[in-house]
């Protein structure tokens, strides 16, 4: 059970590399440039919806890059609070940059 934060953009080695670790039980984190990965419409956002573990974005990273109102229903946006839950959930974090 692994908490998977993605700070990579779409078509991004890591951002590839990261999509194919992931397992259930895992989550995945959207965070900086990944929250890209959910725009609607998107090859990226349709991918999201087929992973074996639930998505989620951070609101602040989604609203600071301007995307809030653009998102598919492939993430959920939570709040830091929902963040720190994440991570009481999920004994390790891998980071991919």
């Amino acid at each position: 059970m692994t908490l998977h934060t993605l700070n990579c953009p779409p078509g991004h080695r890591q951002s590839e590399a990261c999509l194919e670790a992931l397992a259930p039980g895992d989550a995945l984190l959207l965070l900086g440039d990944g929250v890209y990965h959910a725009l609607g419409d998107s090859d990226a956002a349709g991918r999201l919806a087929h992973l074996p573990c639930p998505v989620c974005l951070l609101e602040a990273e989604a609203r600071a890059a301007g995307v809030l109102s653009r998102l598919a229903n492939a993430a959920r946006v939570i709040d830091e609070d929902g963040f720190v839950a994440l991570t009481e959930e999920h004994p390790r974090q891998l980071a991919w940059y």
